[in-house]
């Protein structure tokens, strides 16, 4: 029997030839070959990145590659980057003043967290699951400097590709001796505005998927309604805001877990419900718990059985959207056992926001 060995992760490494057009057209947008990737999805199917004509702020089309690694971007880790700008210029959106930084896996996120310090939120949001996290895209809204890159490159921590608005001359020196590591610089502040047709595009066989970009409205206290008896505290409410936006980039069904400052748990892409929430709540056991969390569901509730589950799991609050024949036997559910139901709303709206995500 042969040993595995060199040879079998040679492929991971190895260029795919790729002889695609210099430029796509679609509709009255023009969008332009930036770079070749390693391979697409699988290694031995070419792929490349192409950039929208007039695309400007943070945004993919202006990302600079500062070191490419052994290996060079691929597909996947585009893809990772995206999301986590997105979700990490959201958040930088609602917290202006917090240091933010998102992990992601496989273009969902695996952490994320708010800090006083680049070191101290990196911590945080590794710790969200630090399984999960190893070979992730880590995406950050400030400078990483030389402790946090220090950080990064301990033994035993894998880090695929580090996305931020800045780097020190001496992170750049130490991240340089991670040598599949890529290092990119985000090519404008996360505050400025990004530019692009502001639509997604999902190609299927014979035919081709558009809609407008979501973005979500729930920024504030003001943007959440409360249905339960028991009313939700202010850290609650933050929570869940901070939570239900994590929410937001996470592939349906999704359920996220967290407190004001940090994700704790996520479950995400499972046919039901009921298994993301039970993911979310195993998740968070390897590291902070669910104790005291709130809880984030991008689709709404038919039946009171994840209220009972996040109970039971000492979760404390639960933001989502209505929508069910029994909204009602879910609400009586959550007063019963003591919770705060906050929903996506303002109050005296009729229609509650949803989120789901599918990329």
């Amino acid at each position: 029997m042969k040993k595995t060995g060199k040879e079998d992760r040679q492929q991971y490494r190895t260029k795919v030839k790729e002889e695609f057009p210099e430029s796509i057209q679609f509709g009255d947008k023009k969008f332009t070959k930036r770079q070749s990737m390693r391979y697409g999805e699988n290694p031995g199917y070419p792929a490349a990145f192409y950039s929208e004509e007039d695309a400007s702020g943070p945004n993919m089309a202006t990302l600079e590659v500062l070191q490419e690694g052994i290996k060079g971007l691929g597909y996947i880790n585009v893809g990772d980057m995206d999301l986590g700008q997105r979700l990490v210029r959201k958040l930088t959106e609602i917290y202006k003043d917090r240091h933010i930084c998102a992990l992601v896996k496989h273009e969902m996120p695996s952490g994320a967290a708010m800090g006083e310090t680049p070191k101290e939120t990196f911590e945080k949001a590794w710790m969200c699951d630090p399984l999960s996290n190893f070979g992730s895209v880590d995406v950050f809204n400030y400078t990483v400097t030389k402790d946090l890159a220090e950080l990064m490159v301990e033994k035993g921590r894998n880090i695929e590709v580090v996305y931020a608005p800045g780097f020190s001359a001496e992170a750049l020196e130490v991240l340089a001796s991670r040598k599949a590591l890529r290092v990119v610089k985000m090519g404008a502040p996360l505050d400025a505005k990004a530019v692009d047709n502001g639509l997604e595009f999902k190609r299927v066989a014979g035919g081709l998927l558009v809609q407008k970009r979501f973005d979500s409205r729930i920024t504030s206290s003001d943007s959440v309604d409360v249905v339960s008896e028991r009313q939700p505290t202010p850290d609650e409410i933050e929570a869940a805001v901070f939570n239900w936006n994590v929410a937001c980039f996470t592939r349906s069904n999704a359920i996220v877990i967290g407190k004001s400052d940090k994700v704790h748990g996520i479950g995400s892409g499972q046919r039901s419900r009921v298994d993301a929430a039970e993911d979310a709540i195993r998740f968070s056991k390897r590291g902070y718990g669910p104790r005291g969390c709130i809880m984030a569901s991008d689709a709404f509730m038919p039946f009171p059985d994840v209220v009972e589950l996040a109970a039971r799991n000492e979760i404390g609050a639960i933001i989502y959207p209505l929508g069910s024949m029994r909204d009602q036997e879910v609400i009586d559910k959550a007063n019963e056992r003591n919770l705060a139901m906050l929903v996506t709303r303002r109050p005296g709206e009729a229609e509650s926001e949803r989120c789901f995500l599918h990329r």
